[in-house]
């Protein structure tokens, strides 16, 4: 027994000598094999999101028959819905702040891309504010009470003077063009086809179509789509690419927007304008293919 486990024991080893090439051969190919993430060209990609925003105070100017005022350094904030199954529910996805997004990438590292940030503004209400201009309604009309002319005037915001949001919402049409670059080697990361860290950039511009909730002096409100302006971005952030074809992307944005036809009531006349800076934070699911 004990010369046939001396054999045994021989032959195991002789055995592995003579794989040791045959088994290096396929351990070198696999790990010399071009991964499926090496390349980005030609794929496509979309995702879905959730967004914040921060909104720098902007002058806003109301005309219409009977007025004409401006109202300074007015502050603003969006309208979160925090973590909500309205984000997956088809029927209720434009409630919540939302980013949607598609693009194709025309070599490894630039894609041109096409989407629609879903952002909610809404007017800080009960602010006091500097105004200028003129009121001068009919006697019979609620916001005749606030007739005047107003010459850096302090106002008080409140809701019989004015509401005013964008909440259905600030609709950003966009299109632009991002780049990637994978920085996995610097986290260590072998095989990106199981995980990728990739840095993103990206600069777009679009048009303004919101559905603005407005009810200025009273006057009943105009609650329809109406594009509004117009808006240029830049962003960059992480995008965590897990196995080859799902990824989680964090991006923060900065933005200027001018809006310099806001329908306000359904008087045709009646119109209001203005023009402000924005960051967002977001934070997106999405997947890559090659079609």
């Amino acid at each position: 027994m004990l010369k046939l486990s001396k054999f045994i024991t021989a032959s195991l080893l002789y055995a592995c000598v003579l794989a040791q090439p045959v088994c290096a051969q396929y351990i070198v190919t696999d790990d010399t094999a071009e991964k499926y993430t090496a390349h980005n060209k030609g794929k496509f990609f979309i995702y879905w999101g959730g967004n914040r925003e921060s909104y720098s105070k902007s002058d806003i100017n109301f005309t219409g028959n009977g007025y004409n005022f401006t109202l300074y350094n007015v502050a603003a904030h969006d309208l979160p819905k925090g973590w909500n199954i309205d984000y997956v529910n088809p029927a209720r996805m434009t409630i919540p702040q939302t980013n949607l997004r598609v693009g194709y990438y025309i070599n490894d590292h630039y894609s041109l891309g096409i989407g629609i940030d879903h952002m909610k503004y809404v007017m800080t209400q009960n602010q006091k504010v500097r105004a200028n201009g003129y009121i001068s309604l009919p006697t019979d009309e609620a916001g005749a009470a606030y007739n005047s002319i107003y010459n850096n005037v302090p106002v008080v915001l409140t809701e019989e003077f004015l509401t005013f949001e964008h909440t259905d919402g600030l609709n950003y049409i966009n299109a632009g063009i991002s780049r990637i670059d994978d920085f996995s080697k610097y986290f260590g990361i072998i095989n990106t086809d199981i995980i990728q860290v990739n840095l993103t950039e990206g600069v777009y511009g679009g048009v303004l179509y919101p559905k603005t909730n407005a009810k200025v002096l009273g006057k009943e409100r105009h609650d329809d789509y109406h594009i509004s302006g117009f808006g240029i971005s830049a962003e960059a952030g992480i995008n965590l690419t897990i196995f080859k074809h799902f990824f989680v992307l964090g991006e923060l944005k900065s933005g200027y927007i001018n809006m310099n036809d806001i329908r306000t009531t359904y008087q045709g006349t009646d119109r209001a304008s203005q023009h402000f800076s924005y960051f967002q934070r977001m934070i997106s699911f999405g997947g890559i293919f090659r079609i």
